[in-house]
């Protein structure tokens, strides 16, 4: 079967690297990571998405096109839990400034992915990766013999609604106004829940937007461990209404102290014993059809923080995907 999709950057299987401990059953993801070569049977498929040109265009800190290099590195050592094939496919590269270019391709790739029956694992990069890997299954779900409408739920951990109007440019602040501008003009519905929003960091006309589209949201001050019950409950209603469910964490929904290598850190934030068993929960819905994680950005990591996070999620994510 031949690759269906293609990388900007080839796998870089140097990256993975780790301790291999004698004992059976001791396997950690650098011993079971593959390049992704076309293989038929289903599995997890690694995308890197190293641009942050989005970033820099909404006046961030810059560095998350390092963000793909840094989580393969950290997920390598960590211990495999599940039987699942693990792929790398590589990277997608925004060069020239050419955000949509990238975004285009990462869109490409992810279809392809999604079309050879991977679930595919998107490493960003700014948030800007949203557009493209919305774009990437719903070209997949458009391209299926159906005449039912695909109904997308958009679930977004972070601390901003990434709503604003892109007629001032595309950026990491406008992928959710982009995508939901893109569903009007397919006839689609907009279904999108951000969970974790700052109203510090969030204009009144963003609130009035979100209202204004329906957007489900939590403010992350009201996200407790004490809410947990009223969350999932809040997320098993919203994904009753949606036959896909694409999973975007921006990992500015952290605080800064837990999460402090990303582009806008957070003053406060949610922890990450909250966020943890949500994404358990999306995990197990049977509705979770790719996942991209944002901002990890390397240059401002302390210890590795950042990236010991992102690789967490991932790793609850895949032992607990159904």
């Amino acid at each position: 079967m031949p690759d269906p999709i293609r990388a900007d950057r080839l796998p870089d299987m140097d990256s993975w690297q780790g301790r291999i401990d004698p004992e059976p059953k001791s396997e950690r993801w650098h011993q079971v990571v593959t390049p992704w070569a076309g293989q038929a049977d289903p599995g997890f498929a690694l995308l890197g998405f190293a641009c942050d040109e989005g970033v820099r265009r909404n006046k961030g800190r810059v560095g998350a096109k390092g963000g793909p290099t840094a989580l393969r590195r950290t997920l390598s050592s960590l211990a495999l839990h599940h039987a699942h094939p693990l792929r790398d496919a590589g990277d997608i590269v925004c060069a020239d400034d050419d955000l949509a270019g990238a975004q285009q391709r990462l869109a490409d790739a992810v279809q392809g992915l999604l079309a050879a029956s991977q679930t595919p694992l998107i490493m960003g990069g700014g948030h800007e990766i949203a557009l493209g890997t919305w774009t990437g299954l719903a070209q997949h779900l458009a391209a299926r013999d159906t005449e039912q409408t695909p109904r997308i739920g958009i679930i977004n951990f972070d601390a901003h609604f990434d709503l604003r109007d892109p007629g001032q440019g595309p950026s990491s602040g406008t992928p959710f106004a982009q995508i939901a501008a893109a569903c009007e003009d397919r006839g689609w519905p907009f279904r999108y829940a951000c969970l974790g929003v700052s109203r510090a960091a969030n204009t009144r006309a963003l609130f009035k937007r979100a209202d204004e589209l329906a957007v489900v949201y939590r403010e992350d001050h009201t996200m407790t461990p004490a809410a947990l019950p009223e969350l999932h409950g809040l997320l098993t209603d919203f994904m009753a209404d949606c036959d896909q469910v694409y999973l975007t964490i921006c990992l500015d929904v952290f605080p800064a102290a837990t999460v402090p290598g990303v582009s806008a850190p957070a003053a406060r934030g949610v922890s990450l014993d909250v966020i943890e068993p949500l994404l358990v929960q999306i995990a197990r819905s049977g509705r979770l059809a790719v996942t991209d994680m944002a901002e990890l950005n390397p240059d401002f990591d302390i210890d590795q923080r950042s990236a010991r996070v992102a690789a967490r999620l991932f790793h609850t994510l895949t032992q607990h995907w159904a």
